[in-house]
């Protein structure tokens, strides 16, 4: 791309749906402390499950957010995404009518769309046949319907982009936008990603092996998997010329990211893939390896995940890791909408100045090796200014983007 055709795009709006609270400053505040959002399942009949537990949100109440949708028409996850962004909108302090006026658009992430939706459509057609199951139900269902919402929230006439590579989505979602606004194709754009907690995800996942008991604690040696979780996040994207202009609070500036899809195994990382996948986002951005300050890792708290990010982190950086820390072990596994989180936080860090901590840590795996520091406890006091935030998911579907302080 040539040089006078691209702008340098950062973050000035953040919306935060999650089960530490709503609101971006809300969110960032519980992760500094290291709260936990984790507890009993109340979303569907646990009850035959040995594990039990969830990052969800309760005391949702969209009809509060949302200005322009009609609640009963949207699933979960697109109630989730449209709150989001209306918060992220509210965060930018822009004029509403501006940003509808220009060329903006949405690109949102998710792994099963309107899971919930979906599970109530087939039990419906299990107990009373394809005829019978809910008009209303069955017209909440597309996956597409994520961004459309975010789009008809804030009367986005662009492009409403749903990208549903799972757990690495907000991160292509992030990449996406970005691009937009740097070529000059969108003058804003909304990024972010959307999931709901469900029976038959959670139940996937039993069945793998994959799940944590009631407590995420990536990095540790008695670390056992992930926690299912849920939300709704969005950062709000525009030129930095146009932000300076009118004087906005300035988050980040996104630097740059990197994509690749190895398609190895279908649940098993690869060191090698998420390696090349990190130096193409160095590349991207302009930046070099001693250069990033902290990865936000994807860090699910499964023992093969955190080693083989580890793993791949040193072939990049060699024995000199930074600080390295996940947020699930906060919020759990917010599937589509994860590396969103991660960049939501990554950039709260890079403008209040501090690492997000790794909770639930009482021994860093010594099979890790040396230098890794994941932050446990409670967040850190840092001048954090390029840091990297991590997204993988199954089929070796990996997204990593860069964001970095302005000057």
């Amino acid at each position: 791309m040539p040089e006078t055709a691209s702008r340098r795009v950062v973050v000035t709006g953040l919306g935060a749906v999650s089960s530490l609270g709503t609101g971006a400053r809300a969110f960032a505040d519980a992760i500094r402390a290291g709260r936990n959002g984790v507890s009993p399942i109340r979303s569907f009949d646990a009850s035959g499950f040995p594990h039990t537990y969830a990052g969800e949100v309760h005391d949702f109440y969209p009809g509060q957010v949302l200005r322009r949708l009609r609640v009963e028409e949207w699933g979960r996850s697109s109630l989730f995404a449209a709150s989001a962004a209306r918060l992220a909108l509210i965060d930018a302090e822009i004029d509403p009518a501006q940003v509808s006026a220009a060329r903006a658009g949405s690109a949102i992430g998710t792994t099963l769309g309107e899971s919930a939706v979906i599970e109530d459509l087939v039990s419906q057609w299990v107990d009373q046949g394809l005829k019978d199951i809910d008009p209303v139900l069955a017209r909440r269902a597309p996956a597409n319907r994520i961004a459309a919402a975010v789009n008809a929230e804030l009367a986005l006439t662009g492009e409403a982009h749903t990208i549903a590579t799972a757990c690495s989505a907000s991160n292509y979602t992030l990449g996406y936008a970005y691009d937009l606004v740097r070529t000059g194709e969108a003058d804003f754009m909304i990024s972010g990603g959307a999931d709901s907690v469900n029976r038959w995800e959670h139940a996937g996942f039993y069945r793998l092996g994959a799940l944590a008991e009631s407590v995420c604690r990536p990095f540790d040696t008695h670390r056992s998997g992930i926690l299912t979780a849920e939300g709704g996040v969005a950062l709000f994207l525009e030129p930095l010329e146009g932000a300076l202009a009118r004087g906005a609070r300035i988050y980040a500036e996104v630097l740059g990211y990197g994509v690749n899809c190895d398609a190895k195994h279908p649940v098993a990382p690869d060191p090698t893939s998420i390696a090349e996948c990190i130096r193409a986002a160095h590349r991207n951005a302009g930046v070099r390896s001693e250069d990033i300050d902290y990865i936000c890792a994807h860090g699910t708290g499964t023992p093969t995940n955190d080693a083989t990010e580890v793993k791949a982190v040193r072939e990049v950086f060699g024995d000199r890791l930074p600080p390295i820390s996940s947020i699930k072990s906060m919020i759990g596994h917010t599937m589509g909408a994860a590396s969103g989180f991660g960049a939501l936080i990554c950039c709260m860090a890079l403008h209040d100045g501090f690492l997000p901590p790794t909770a639930n840590v009482t021994e860093i795996d010594p099979a890790l090796g040396p230098g890794v520091d994941c932050v446990p406890g409670t967040g850190r006091t840092a001048s954090p200014r390029i840091v990297q935030n991590h997204g993988f998911a199954f089929g070796g579907n990996n997204a990593i983007t860069i964001l970095g302080r302005v000057a």
